[in-house]
Formats: C-alpha cells, structure tokens, sequence
C-alpha cells in the first residue's frame, strides 16, 4: 500500500533534465513534499512503533518504538473507527520543496497532492478488503509531536487508520525528542504558510469533537437529460498505477460517453471520512470532444448519475483559456471542474473547512486519474483562473468555488 500510494514506480530520461524520478500518484511540479508516517501496534512481520516511509528504497525508518496508538487516538477525540485500528498513516507536507517554485500557492497544492496520494492509498486498501476511515479532525500539535516535526517546516496534514482490532489500546509509553535526520531544503520564508497552516488547527479534543458534530449534507436538484453506460475495468489497480502519468499531450480525438460515464461514477463515489456523508464537491464539465455527446458545458448529478446540459456549444477555447491558456485543455476531450459553496463550508467547518474542500476535490480528482488509465485515456491536472471558471458556469455556479481541475483525453502519439 504504501509502495503504490507513494513509492517511485517510474524513472524517465530527459535530454535537458537527465533522470527523473516518478512517484505512484501525481504532484504539482513532481516535488513530491508529501510524505508518509505510519503509528502501528505489534503486526506480522513489523514491530510496534513510529515509523518514516522512505520511497527510495520503500524501507520504514525507526522513530520511536513501542505502541503509541493511544496517543493518536487521544488526538483524533478517541474517533471510534480509530481507537481499533492496527495501523494508522499519517500524511504531512513539507512546505518548503513546492514553495520554492509555487510560493505562498504550495498551500493549495499541500491538499491537491495529498489528495492524490489518499486516492491511491483508499483505493489499495478497498482492493485489499481492508477498512479504513479518512481523518481530518485532530488536535495538530499533538499530531505533529508525536512524529517529532518542524512545524515552521512540516505538519501532519491527513490521517488514515486501517484495518480493525477488537483489542483495547494500550497506554502508550512516555514520549521523548525524536532523532531524526532532516533532507536539506532550499531557504524559503514560510510565515505566510504557516499563518494561514495555524489558522486552520484544532487545538484540543474538545474542539476535534465540537468539529466533527457539523454535517453538511444537502440533497441535490434532479434535472436529468443524459443517461449514462458503463465500461468494465479489466486491469489490476496495481497495473493501473504502475502506468498511471501526467499526460503531457492530447490529440483532438473523441473519447465515448461510456467512457465519460465510467470515469465520472468511479471518481465520485463517498469517502469513507469523519467529514461527511457525501463528497461536497459539484462536478462539471466542458465536453469537447464525447461521442454521444453535444458539445457544451455540463453539470454532473452524483446522485443520481446523469449529466445536465447547462450551455450548448463548442467552447474548446473557453476550455483551454481557464486552464491557464495551455494547449492541454484546448486539446483535451473532456475538461473537468471540481466545485463548491466554500463560503458555506467555512461557515459550517470553520477554517478547517478549506482543508476539507480542497481534499475532496484532490481525492477525486485522484481517483479521476485512475479510473482514466484504467481505459487508457489521457489525464493530467491543471491550475486554473479561478473567478473566470465561476464565471463561465454561471448562474449555476454563481456561489461557487473551483478546487481543482483535470483535463482528460486520447494521449497524442508521439
């Protein structure tokens, strides 16, 4: 699991570049600041403890032995599906490798990046049958202790709890300095970061609780006008990570709306989560190029699985100028925008809500890339001139924000 969540699957040669390594899910930039801790009792094969996934050379390192699972729990308000779990992953972001190219916009790319990394991991673990329960709550500081971070530098971001015990934590032993060694990272000055970082933590149980009571699920309007078929999916999900990419060109060639089906319902199921019972992100779309499909701009009913046509047309070159006026929007069959109410959110979920939207929407668009090469078409995610996507799917999306961006496609041949 954490191999094909978060381990080097490919290397690739650049004339340029030289090598480049490539990692089992996407991320902006390829400079992969996420990474993976994992909290364990005693399981086969692995001693309790704390521990750094390493992904080149897929080996764990020793922070702390012993079981501190209670400590989590603690952390998380004693979550029920967490206090029997075996084994919990922690996910972080190192700020500084994504600013030093993107600046105070890594925070955005914090939660794309992990959310395509927990898309993985969520999918590995349903392949496998082992439960698990997507975490955003939890006291942050005690997180981020437990794992011996750098806050100014690295914070706990996600936490996935797996599988489930019937046994009781333990007291977990009294913790001391972790030692560890830190990767040196190009000077980047992070104060608006972790500004913005701190303004979204919980600071205690009680606040972890307090937030967790809020719900924000809202039945969706039905004006269907599309139905939508289904391709069967015949690779292993491994053998569909493994040639997961970036595609970095598009032919102009159709894709069928089976297809489009497909990959809209496998994306945007539920996430088992502490956060809600639904995804609250909307999805529409720009249909470029769709066999069995008009052209023109969409909204996708995941309740019920049918697209509404909001504008007939061909806005091939609206599709390329909201992806930032690139040739992989303008090329691509199908250009998807993954949105929502954020100022409702926040409301609801206080700040921490932004984290919540913006994972939402990363983890399906995560899924989105899986589901895209497991029938061999194109995907790559894409930044975005956010007013202008708004804009454009108004009235509809009038009181809505874009989080995240794909572009799906035949790739070109090169």
């Amino acid at each position: 699991m954490l191999f094909f969540s978060g381990g080097i699957t490919k290397t690739l040669r650049f004339q340029s570049l030289g090598e480049i390594e490539f990692r089992a899910a996407s991320c902006t930039g390829a400079l992969y600041h996420i990474e993976i801790y994992i909290i364990c009792s005693d399981i086969s094969g692995l001693e309790a403890g704390v521990y750094h996934f390493n992904p080149q050379n897929s080996s764990l390192t020793v922070l702390r032995k012993g079981d501190y699972r209670k400590v989590l729990a603690n952390a998380v308000a004693n979550e029920p599906f967490t206090s029997t779990a075996p084994i919990m992953l922690v996910f972080t972001d190192v700020f500084s490798r994504n600013a030093v190219k993107y600046q105070a916009r890594e925070y955005r790319h914090t939660f794309w990046d992990c959310g395509t990394i927990l898309s993985n991991a969520l999918a590995m673990s349903n392949a496998q049958k082992v439960p698990c329960k997507l975490i955003l709550g939890f006291v942050d500081s005690e997180i981020n202790s437990l794992l011996g971070l750098d806050t100014r530098k690295e914070a706990a971001v996600a936490i996935l709890p797996l599988g489930h015990f019937d046994q009781e934590i333990p007291t977990s032993p009294s913790m001391s300095e972790v030692s560890k060694s830190e990767p040196s990272e190009q000077y980047v000055d992070l104060a608006s970061i972790n500004e913005i970082h701190e303004s979204s933590s919980l600071t205690d149980k009680q606040e972890v609780a307090s937030w967790r009571n809020q719900v924000i699920h809202e039945p969706q309007s039905v004006k269907p006008i599309e139905s939508t078929g289904r391709v069967s999916l015949k690779d292993s999900l491994e053998t569909v990570i493994l040639r997961r990419g970036s595609t970095r060109k598009f032919s102009q060639d159709s894709i069928s709306l089976e297809q489009l089906s497909t990959i809209l319902k496998r994306s945007t199921g539920r996430i088992i989560s502490d956060f809600e019972k639904e995804s609250i992100n909307d999805v529409y779309l720009i249909a470029n190029a769709v066999d069995g499909l008009e052209q023109g701009s969409y909204f996708y009913n995941k309740e019920h699985d049918k697209l509404e046509i909001l504008q007939k047309g061909d806005f091939r070159n609206i599709s390329g100028h909201l992806g930032l006026d690139q040739s992989l929007p303008y090329d691509a069959s199908i250009t998807v925008f993954f949105m929502v109410n954020l100022q409702k959110i926040l409301e609801r979920l206080g700040n921490r809500g932004y984290r919540v939207a913006q994972l939402d929407a990363s983890i399906m668009g995560g899924r989105m890339y899986l589901a895209s090469y497991a029938l061999h078409i194109g995907a790559t995610g894409l930044t975005f001139y956010d007013d202008e996507v708004t804009e454009f799917f108004s009235p509809h999306a009038s009181n809505k924000n874009t989080m995240f961006m794909m572009a799906l496609g035949k790739k070109a041949k090169s």
